[in-house]
């Protein structure tokens, strides 16, 4: 429980920044990205983490090197990078003879995390969360208007740097328990629920980070309930709260336009 709200609070800060921007497809690329730096990880014997994160930054500076680069769009290009990744990665680590399972990778297993990768996970998402708030402003205004970032000396590739780091350990540190394609949603579904509910930033970090606490508890609750995956479970909590976040939205429209 300790460890599904800590990694859901972070992925769900970021989210706020990912839905803004428009870079939801950005942390649904760097999740995925992940796989072949697990496997070349384990190959090598290095700690997992390392490769997961190598591979994550590799994966969003590539993107970056090709968006400057070519006439592409950003999403033609996080397409295209993401999908060849995550292929070469399916490949890698189904032709390996390791005790790397695919489908703990993909879909995760929370409770079946060991106590170093509790650690790790923890350490790093508290961090990561710490930094987002003493440099939240930072990186608001370096999503809403990076030339007036640049005006008042807040370096812009300091910022998308740093940013795109933060945004990579968090991923890296929620993968092993939540999986490669369920923190995709976590970084997406609660920035979209209170960004329907909130006018203001600050208000929308703060539902964001309510949301992903309470999906948490009522996500574990019901996997030990219905005997279901733990990290899916979450993450159709999280769906839930967004579709009821939708509705409202549009039943308090309706009122406003009637009356």
């Amino acid at each position: 429980l300790l460890l599904s709200i800590t990694i859901s609070i972070s992925c769900a800060l970021f989210s706020c920044l990912l839905v803004l921007k428009g870079w939801s497809l950005l942390g649904d690329a760097t999740s995925h990205a992940v796989l072949p730096g697990i496997a070349l990880a384990y190959l090598i014997k290095l700690p997992i983490i390392f490769g997961a994160f190598i591979a994550a930054l590799f994966c969003t500076l590539l993107s970056s090197f090709i968006k400057n680069n070519s006439r592409l769009k950003e999403d033609s290009i996080l397409g295209v990078v993401f999908s060849g990744m995550f292929a070469l990665g399916i490949i890698m680590v189904s032709q390996i003879e390791s005790d790397l399972h695919l489908m703990h990778l993909l879909f995760g297993n929370i409770l079946g995390i060991s106590k170093s990768g509790f650690n790790i996970s923890i350490i790093i998402c508290a961090i990561n969360s710490a930094l987002f708030i003493i440099k939240r402003k930072d990186f608001t205004l370096y999503c809403f208007d990076p030339i007036q970032s640049h005006t008042i000396n807040i370096p812009i590739k300091g910022s998308y740097f740093l940013l795109l780091t933060s945004l990579c350990l968090t991923i890296v540190a929620s993968v092993k328990s939540s999986g490669v394609i369920l923190v995709t949603a976590m970084l997406i579904l609660p920035g979209a629920a209170s960004f329907l509910l909130s006018r203001s930033i600050s208000k929308m970090f703060i539902i964001a980070s309510c949301i992903a606490l309470v999906c948490s508890y009522i996500g574990l609750t019901l996997s030990y309930h219905i005997d279901a995956q733990s990290a899916a479970c979450i993450v159709l909590s999280q769906s839930t709260v967004f579709l009821i976040c939708f509705l409202f939205k549009k039943i308090k429209e309706a009122k406003l336009y009637n009356s």
